[in-house]
């Protein structure tokens, strides 16, 4: 038979095994779920009693029951997988034991004797999905495996199934590429830096921010055993990436005749970083590559048979032709289905937003490129533009419906907890609705932790639930016991900024993160009186609760937002004092506008969670000796200016202490400076020069500095917010008639332009 046949047998029998890793056996996922408990609770984690049984309810639900007697002192929890036994010890600990687990941090307060339960619970969909490909530089690009483990009991806690993996894929592709016969030089050109990876792997940008070392693809491949391992420990069925087309340019010296066209540009990046090559779909190198692509990959981790690939995010295919598109799906799938037949194809759906393009005939001609049941679409922003709707249920493909909620990981407090309840259960009653499940698609975690933990709930309800009683709940839950303050205050911050009726994207237009200029008109939506009221109830019991990390947590966040507000509101008063051209009322204002980002930056300080020392050290700790300088530089200009000349400038903005005082501060100095010199010279704002100014004195030399910043809190966040408190809230009550014609028209503001934007939609 021949070398061929023995080394073709030997590559299938590889493959095979490779299969059979994804397998986890019950008593493995007993074990798993008994060692999150020792990581969680310590000292008390004896008196659970786990059991994995895939029987109990003979469906493909997840589902869990839990019983606890009088007559026992044990807590016995019986899941139909590990995920489902994790996450029936959550439902325990948090309805029962007005427990907490947060990005934010636990509360973890256990009552002595544990309460009696006995509940049935089966979650109304498959699959409960999380992660965006954005979160893989927005949030963890820098993260070690002590920060996954955690992240990974998270998941599993909150009964997450089906997570994105998709960790260390370019060791996999640069073994692909070299076997082609593209040098390593040649890849150099074609990787991007490791705070930009999931735009490279998307045919956005090539090349930027990086190159990726040896080190960094030894890293990671091992890292990526480790996520998997413990995922599929849970029995949770990770998602891997596949091949989408792209490739580095020099493909063509390798297969001259084979056919490439150059990937559309991408928010104006130069050529050098832009475009990289795209394969036609119907060339067979197409298929061939994603076929050797899947079969490395799995050699290398195993598989559970789900694939994510998008060729088209936010950018345009080469032809517009409905056949074409039908043919790219075919050969994405193709070379999925030839490495694993029992390939499962997940796309994220935000392709779609692109409305001028993607009418229903070229969708249909994508989405039905593959056989029903083979792909899973994640309809991606299902919170604020959802498309299943205009899609029919995706032509009959499954779907995920997620809250995406927010963009670039930027902070500030905002969101649409009804939007979102009437949303899952209008999904799921929509005629013929191929929902599959509910996920979480943010582009960065850790903030508005509320909107996320709301989402997950409503992931089991099959109607509408009281969201000013859940509310409560999640009060009393996050801090550990009933209170009035606390509870009056969250009824208050759900009725102004967790009820947006805007789309979610409107709220990271902040002028406080943004590169200033006279024209901005901010995102107010809600009653900045209720903020304030909210903030007084916190301060009220700061004291109490000074012990809780989430109460800590989420003090500093509405102090952060309170002066945020404020910063907006003092903003229009310095541009009103600009153009009616008083000095006088021009320096004073611009004196308060500064005293308020100085304060901010001094509480931020004060909560781990809210500092850039942490974000920087991680990405140099990530590297070594000889890529430390590199990957600070990646971590620098992600959250400012996103590409050497500011392509996306603060789309990943973050109100972080260090970024303040270094960054923000800096900007709108130079800018009230720039405005008090055109008063005295009788001159007018050059925005033009100004921008120019800007990233010349303060923007491109934040993203090359080597300051270093603390990873330890500065001060008492109690302290600071007494001083805080003291200096701002009689400002506000002193001005508060102003702010509230102020937000007044605001809000007329936004209606005109959105009617402005509506009729253009039309047109």
């Amino acid at each position: 038979m021949g070398y061929p046949f023995l080394l073709k047998s030997l590559q299938r029998l590889i493959l095979l095994i490779g299969l059979c890793q994804a397998y986890t056996s019950e008593s493995n996922q007993e074990k798993a779920v008994r060692d999150l408990l020792i990581r969680l609770i310590p000292d008390v984690y004896s008196s659970f009693e786990i059991t994995v049984d895939p029987t109990i309810f003979n469906d493909d639900q997840i589902s869990f029951k839990i019983l606890k007697t009088s007559e026992n002192s044990t807590v016995k929890i019986t899941g139909n997988s590990g995920v489902a036994a994790a996450w029936g010890v959550h439902h325990y600990l948090r309805n029962f034991c007005n427990c907490h687990i947060s990005w934010d941090g636990d509360q973890l307060k256990l009552p002595e004797i544990l309460p009696n339960a006995s509940v049935e619970l089966r979650s109304a969909d498959r699959y409960r999905y999380y992660q965006n490909v954005c979160t893989f530089g927005y949030s963890s690009a820098w993260w070690n495996w002590s920060r996954w483990e955690r992240e990974i009991d998270w998941m599993a806690l909150q009964g997450i199934n089906l997570p994105l993996a998709f960790i260390g894929q370019e060791a996999i592709f640069k073994r692909v590429f070299n076997n082609l016969g593209l040098s390593d030089a040649e890849l150099e050109e074609f990787f991007v830096g490791p705070a930009f990876l999931p735009w490279g792997r998307m045919g956005n940008i090539r090349g930027w921010g990086g190159p990726l070392s040896d080190s960094w693809h030894i890293r990671t491949v091992k890292l990526q055993h480790k996520i998997l391992n413990r995922m599929r420990s849970f029995g949770m069925k990770p998602v891997l990436p596949a091949f989408a087309g792209f490739v580095p340019r020099n493909i063509s010296r390798i297969y001259p005749d084979h056919e490439v066209a150059k990937a559309e540009r991408w928010n104006n990046f130069d050529d050098k970083y832009c475009c990289p090559s795209l394969l036609h779909p119907e060339d067979p190198l197409f298929a061939q590559i994603g076929e050797r692509f899947i079969s490395e990959m799995t050699k290398e981790w195993g598989t559970d048979h789900f694939y994510n690939c998008d060729m088209f995010n936010e950018i345009r295919p080469v032809n517009d032709t409905p056949e074409y598109i039908r043919s790219v799906g075919q050969s994405v799938f193709t070379g999925m289905k030839l490495a694993d037949s029992k390939a499962i194809w997940v796309m994220q759906g935000w392709l779609f937003t692109d409305r001028g393009f993607w009418t229903e005939e070229r969708a249909k001609a994508l989405l039905t490129s593959v056989p029903s049941g083979k792909m899973i679409v994640l309809d991606l922003n299902s919170d604020g533009s959802p498309f299943y709707k205009k899609f029919d249920s995706y032509y009959g493909q499954p779907f995920i419906w997620n809250t995406l909620h927010n963009f670039g990981g930027t902070s500030g407090m905002y969101g649409y907890l009804d939007s979102i309840g009437m949303g899952i259960i209008e999904a799921r009653s929509y005629k013929n609705s191929t929902l599959v499940g509910t996920g979480l698609t943010m582009e960065g975690i850790n903030q508005n932790y509320i909107v996320y933990d709301f989402t997950l709930d409503m992931g089991v309800r099959d109607s509408v639930t009281d969201v000013n009683h859940w509310v409560k709940n999640y009060a009393t839950q996050r801090y550990g016991e009933y209170n009035e303050f606390t509870d009056r205050a969250w009824l208050l911050l759900k009725r102004s900024l967790y009820s947006n009726m805007e789309p979610s994207y409107r709220a990271r237009f902040l002028p406080i993160t943004q590169r200033p200029s006279l024209g901005y008109v901010p995102s107010i939506f809600y009653n900045v009186e209720d903020v304030i009221l909210a903030w007084d109830n916190l301060y009220e019991v700061s004291n109490k609760f000074k012990g809780i990390k989430p109460f800590m947590h989420d003090l500093v966040d509405v102090s952060r937002q309170v002066l945020q507000d404020m910063f907006s509101l003092q903003y229009l008063f310095v541009v009103h004092s600009y153009k009616q051209r008083k000095m006088h009322d021009l320096r004073t204002s611009s004196k308060t506008l500064l005293k308020i980002l100085y304060d901010m930056d001094t509480i931020l300080n004060t909560n781990q969670q809210f500092m850039l020392g942490p974000w920087i050290e991680s990405a140099k700790a990530a590297a070594p000796l000889e890529e430390k300088s590199q990957f600070e530089y990646n971590a620098r200009n992600q959250i400012t200016l996103w590409g050497p000349r500011g392509e996306i400038v603060d789309y990943a903005a973050k109100q972080w202490g260090g970024l303040v005082m270094d960054y923000y501060i800096p900007r709108w100095t130079l800018f009230v400076d720039t405005l008090r010199e055109c008063l005295i010279n009788n001159s007018t704002f050059d925005k033009d020069k100004f921008r120019q100014k800007v990233f010349t004195n303060v923007e491109q030399p934040f993203t090359f500095s080597k300051k270093i910043y603390p990873v330890e809190p500065i001060g008492s966040t109690l302290h600071a917010l007494e001083q805080i408190y003291e200096t701002w809230r009689p400002f506000y009550t002193s001005n508060v008639a102003i702010y509230r014609k102020l937000t007044k028209k605001l809000k007329e503001k936004r209606m005109q332009r959105k009617k402005k934007n509506g009729k253009r939609n039309q047109l």
